[in-house]
């Protein structure tokens, strides 16, 4: 059942991210950031009147037709509140459905799963003046290269901590809802806005076969190269079911 007090904790939720990202320069920041932290894991999914969904309840939220079919997308976004300094809402995955590698330019992010299992692979760019550690693949040549620190991969549950992206760590990730539909709670700081240089831009990971059966181990350098928005992927829209957030 959901708390009593989830109203007010969801509206403390965003109280935070408005006094932390306000001022993200600010010698308060680390502090405020830990205390947003803390807020985001209390969050759950009944809280927010959130359940899992099966593909005829997918369908259904999405105006009917058959799930993958052209009808029903393979992510929703459930939108809460946005203010100039952050965006809050909630992504839903469907089962097997995926986040293309993507990053978020000059900001701060943190996401709390609700529902599900996510598998997020996290990376960093890197200098394009430094030395490279190989020289791009062969199959580069369809775009220009970006040098990029491949940094973990993990799986995130509701019982996890959140994940957190900054400007210059964890910048650009994928998102894979891994064994089931999947949700998560995501922050992002300041939001997306092409006309201020916040555009969302997609990559491919570039990598030939791997040499051994266990995959490379984790961090290493990689290349990646910009590519347009997948044709399979696409982001609905579904009404917020949750407690009111007023700022």
């Amino acid at each position: 059942m959901p708390r009593d007090n989830m109203a007010s904790l969801i509206q403390r939720v965003a109280r935070q991210a408005r006094i932390t990202f306000r001022s993200p320069a600010g010698p308060a920041f680390g502090e405020n950031l830990h205390r947003l932290q803390q807020l985001l894991d209390e969050v759950r999914a009944e809280d927010l009147h959130l359940a899992p969904r099966g593909p005829s309840a997918a369908a259904a939220a999405a105006g009917g037709g058959p799930p993958w079919a052209g009808v029903v997308p393979p992510v929703s976004y459930m939108h809460i509140c946005e203010t100039e300094s952050f965006s809050m809402g909630v992504f839903l995955l469907r089962s097997g459905a995926c986040i293309p590698l993507h990053d978020h330019p000059g900001m701060n992010g943190m996401l709390k799963v609700l529902y599900g299992t996510l598998r997020i692979a996290c990376m960093d760019t890197l200098p394009a003046g430094a030395a490279a550690a190989a020289p791009p693949p062969p199959a580069a040549g369809s775009g220009p290269c970006l040098r990029a620190l491949f940094r973990s991969r993990q799986h995130y549950t509701p019982a996890s901590p959140p994940c957190l992206l900054s400007p210059h760590t964890d910048n650009l990730h994928q998102i894979d809802a891994v064994d089931g539909p999947a949700a998560f709670l995501d922050i992002l700081a300041p939001p997306y806005d092409p006309q201020h240089g916040r555009d969302c831009h997609y990559y491919r990971l570039l990598e030939g076969p791997p040499a051994a059966a266990e995959p490379p181990a984790l961090p290493r350098e990689v290349w990646l190269v910009e590519t347009p928005q997948a044709a399979d992927f696409w982001c609905g829209g579904e009404p917020y079911p949750g407690p009111r957030v007023c700022l």
